[in-house]
């Protein structure tokens, strides 16, 4: 069996599909919500701000005004993923709560995949001083992508039994590591030859973001051919009415009964934390290159194919460590690296490109494993029936959509001036996680759930 097929009790078909959706939601979430997009958009709203965008030596220190209040261009995108997730905290639970009950999950995926993909495509009309279009397109591609992944996460269970999630959910995170690789070589070869192929910087960008939206809206067709859909497990019932209303019902009978199963809240709670910190890393990282450390777009590109290059095999490296010493241990020996990785971001010197780099390498070891199998171990501690519903507040914390880490980082910069304090900052997320998720215990909670115990956890 290659290192990649699918594991012997899980359908051929089905696997595929799941994988290769993670795939094709990785060129949005590397081109765009990674790499171009931020730094691009800072530079945008630097130039309706100054007149001119900012640099490392002389910054831009005009503010924008939003609705009355002065916002430092450099904090725009970071405050934009803060609203667009705290409105996955009211939104998501409710498309979880209606995938859930609905016979369809693969139809409600795929639908705001395309839709999201759509937003990204969108972004090529973003130039010149156009900040607010470029400011509503990612909220709507960030919610678009948490919303496709509430129902994504809870098709883990439906293909995979207790003792394959963690292959399984390693090699979706390890296919969307590899695709998000291609696509990004494929947009550093445009920006870096801009010139030659005719066309500007800036140009070159929105053609990257607009091949990232196709990309997500193509691939996606793969999981829509191949994934199955499912009647409905029994659901706990909160009454008649129509699907939003049933949907309602039961998102707030779950509120109210959540302390029934108190293992699965604190492992909730602790991926908020420590999902938050990995989450604000990967998202800030370019913005950080750019502008604190003075890396041009080209030398961030190579960095993040780097770290998406290692990421594939570290992913995979994971889930055999997984299966030797359990999900648990696993995920919190990745946390403690994830530490020792923000300290160092903090003492990088600029422009010396080698511990930037050595940096980014440490960071594609440990990124897909603990949010593979952090999705894998969560899994296990949901009550049937529920799956979306409580994939839908793990979401709250996933890729692309944290509010704290973002909310913190971007105030710490208003505050300071520099990244590099709000960079460091970041840690007291992973050390704030790791203590939590040392006082979950996962038999427990997997038996108050009713589920059956995996042989390791």
């Amino acid at each position: 069996m290659g290192i990649l097929s699918a594991p012997a009790r899980v359908d051929e078909r089905e696997y595929w599909g799941f994988c290769l959706y993670d795939w094709a939601n990785s060129g949005y979430v590397t081109t765009v919500a990674t790499v171009l997009f931020a730094p691009y958009l800072t530079s945008v709203a630097e130039t309706a701000a100054c007149g001119r965008v900012g640099t490392a030596e002389d910054p831009c220190t005009t503010n924008l005004q939003v609705l009355g209040l002065g916002i430092s261009p450099g904090s725009l995108a970071f405050y934009v993923v803060t609203v667009a997730t705290l409105m996955s905290a009211l939104f998501l639970p409710i498309v979880g709560a209606i995938a859930d009950r609905s016979p369809r999950k693969k139809v409600l995926m795929c639908a705001f995949a395309w839709a999201g993909a759509l937003a990204a495509c969108c972004m090529v009309f973003v130039e010149g001083g156009r900040w607010e279009l470029g400011a509503l397109l990612l909220f709507i591609g960030n919610l678009c992508l948490g919303s496709s992944m509430v129902v994504y996460d809870s098709i883990l269970v439906d293909i995979a039994g207790p003792d394959d999630r963690d292959d399984v959910s390693s090699r979706g995170w390890a296919f969307g590591y590899l695709g998000g690789f291609i696509l990004l070589a494929i947009n550093l070869g445009v920006v870096t030859m801009h010139d030659a192929l005719g066309m500007s910087t800036s140009t070159a960008v929105r053609l990257s973001l607009l091949t990232a939206g196709l990309w997500w809206g193509l691939f996606t067709f793969v999981p829509f051919v191949r994934l199955k859909n499912r009647p409905p497990a029994s659901v706990v019932p909160v009454g008649s009415g129509s699907l939003v209303k049933q949907s309602f019902g039961q998102l707030f009978a779950t509120l109210k009964h959540v302390r029934t199963y108190p293992m699965t809240l604190l492992f909730l709670v602790a991926y908020l934390f420590f999902n938050d910190g990995i989450q604000t890393v990967i998202s800030v990282s370019s913005t950080y290159g750019e502008k604190q450390l003075g890396f041009e777009t080209q030398v961030l590109i190579m960095t993040i194919l780097l770290v998406q290059f290692i990421a594939f095999f570290g992913a995979l490296a994971f889930g055999r460590f997984a299966r030797r010493f359990g999900t648990q241990r696993t995920i919190m020996g990745g946390l403690v690296v994830w530490m020792l990785i923000v300290i160092a971001g903090f003492m990088l010197p600029a422009r010396q490109i080698v511990p930037f780099l050595a940096m980014g390498a440490a960071i594609g070891i440990v990124l897909g494993g603990t949010q593979a199998l952090s999705r894998s171990a969560f899994s296990q501690l949901i009550p049937k029936g529920r799956e979306a519903e409580y994939f839908s507040l793990y979401q709250a914390g996933e890729r692309g959509t944290s509010w704290l880490g973002t909310l913190v980082f971007g105030l710490v910069h208003q505050l300071t001036g520099s990244y590099r304090p709000a960079i460091v900052a970041l840690g007291l997320f992973f050390v704030i996680g790791l203590v939590l998720l040392t006082r979950v215990d996962m038999r427990r909670g997997i038996a108050e759930a009713g589920n059956a115990q995996p042989t390791l956890v």
